[in-house]
């Protein structure tokens, strides 16, 4: 006699052989009813249980898995309705993080020259206009001996001239020798000029050059400017090396790092789906429950012929320079507006081992019988239900791993 206050399972092996007799033998099986649907069985006694039952479905070779509960055990599940809710319509794929190019730049000097100090590390946050590292540069030296020489005969050809027009008034000096001296105070004043101008290209402000010019020193330092804000990402600069105007690797790299790319390449039958200004929604292992916002900038105009897949640029928004290039993501393209379909919890559903995913559905809260389903995708801990419920049916919700292991063990908890 079976303990009643624990629900067993018949099991399908000699139940199965025992049937297929009788459908051959054109028997009526009692457990089916005139109608050729399945009959129901008897809701579970006080303070126990009915056995879980499989029966066979009338006209076809699908067993049909119930189990009955008891007051206390259907306490340990929760039942709830199918309803519609909103899912969105998005596309989910894998991609990778990579510094904004279009704001990475490498830092190069404009002149040969020998790196005499450098001011920042790899990591360091730089603002637009900072010194990077300085250079010895001839170019300079001799543009500043050309300024200072240049300065001096303006100023010589300044004075002669002050001292022509004295000696013109006085007529002690005769007309065409006054205007070769004043000739030549404009030559000189044009070559001051251009000198000035020169040293200016280096990076040279007007107080630097006045100081040049009045201290007769030669500064042979250019310093060479962060072109932007934001952070060193690459450096290969140090002291005493020689540099010359863009040779690979650049001196250093500077990136604004409050926005990055996210790099993916999608299969070409999906292509079709992802539109530049699509917003994105970018996952990262490494931020478990965070979410990333960004926008599609570019879907490329090219598929790849070995691999047949297209590049999609995205933009993510990186304020707090969380995201390293390199990163491995997933992202969720929005396509269109959110679709209505029936959905359960995720804790409703039961995946068994063939693959099949299961649901349990009652109509008295203590009897439930199995159900397979298709689901599509999940949401927000909500499983999509593509075929095998309607709206309204109720089903277990929360609990449902727990009347699977009841079935296979044949014991109630």
């Amino acid at each position: 006699m079976p303990n009643m206050s624990q629900a067993s399972v018949h099991r399908p092996g000699k139940l199965l052989t025992l049937l297929v007799l009788c459908w051959s033998a054109g028997v009526t099986l009692t457990a089916c009813s005139g109608d050729n649907k399945p009959a129901e069985p008897s809701a579970a006694k006080q303070g126990g249980t009915t056995p879980a039952e499989t029966t066979l479905r009338t006209g076809s070779n699908e067993l049909k898995a119930i189990v009955n509960l008891s007051e206390n055990q259907v306490k340990a599940i929760k039942v709830g309705a199918v309803g519609l809710r909103a899912f969105a319509n998005e596309e989910e794929t894998m991609g990778s993080i990579d510094f904004n190019q279009n704001a990475n730049v490498q830092v190069f000097t404009s002149y040969p020259g020998k790196i005499t100090r450098t001011f920042a590390d790899v990591g360091d946050a730089v603002k637009a206009g900072k010194p990077l590292f300085t250079i010895e540069s001839p170019d300079l030296m001799n543009a500043e001996q050309a300024l200072v020489g240049a300065a001096a005969a303006f100023d010589a050809a300044d004075a002669a001239l002050t001292r022509a027009k004295v000696l013109l008034a006085n007529q002690g000096m005769a007309q065409k020798d006054f205007e070769a001296t004043e000739a030549a105070q404009r030559a000189a004043d044009a070559a001051y000029k251009a000198g000035r101008n020169e040293v200016r290209v280096f990076g040279k402000t007007d107080a630097e050059i006045d100081r040049i010019i009045q201290t007769r020193k030669i500064e042979t330092d250019l310093v060479v400017l962060a072109p932007l804000s934001g952070r060193v990402t690459a450096r290969n600069a140090q002291p005493g090396l020689l540099v010359q105007p863009g040779n690979a690797p650049a001196p250093y790299t500077v990136a604004d790092v409050s926005t990055k790319w996210m790099l993916a390449y999608v299969p070409e039958l999906d292509a079709p789906k992802y539109k530049v200004g699509q917003p994105v929604k970018v996952l990262l292992g490494a931020y478990a429950g965070r979410v990333f916002e960004g926008t599609i900038k570019v879907a490329g105009e090219s598929v790849d012929p070995n691999t047949h897949r297209k590049m999609l640029r995205a933009e993510v928004k990186d304020p707090r320079d969380e995201l390293s290039p390199g990163m491995l993501t997933s992202f969720k393209a929005t396509l269109g507006a959110p679709v209505q379909s029936l959905a359960i919890p995720v804790n409703g559903v039961v995946r068994e081992g063939d693959g099949t995913m299961m649901v349990w559905v009652t109509t008295d809260r203590r009897t439930f019988v199995q159900r397979p389903v298709e689901i599509g995708v999940t949401q927000d801990g909500f499983h999509q239900i593509v075929k095998g419920l309607q709206a309204g049916e109720h089903v277990v919700v929360d609990g449902a791993v727990l009347l699977s292991n009841m079935l296979k063990t044949g014991n109630a908890s």
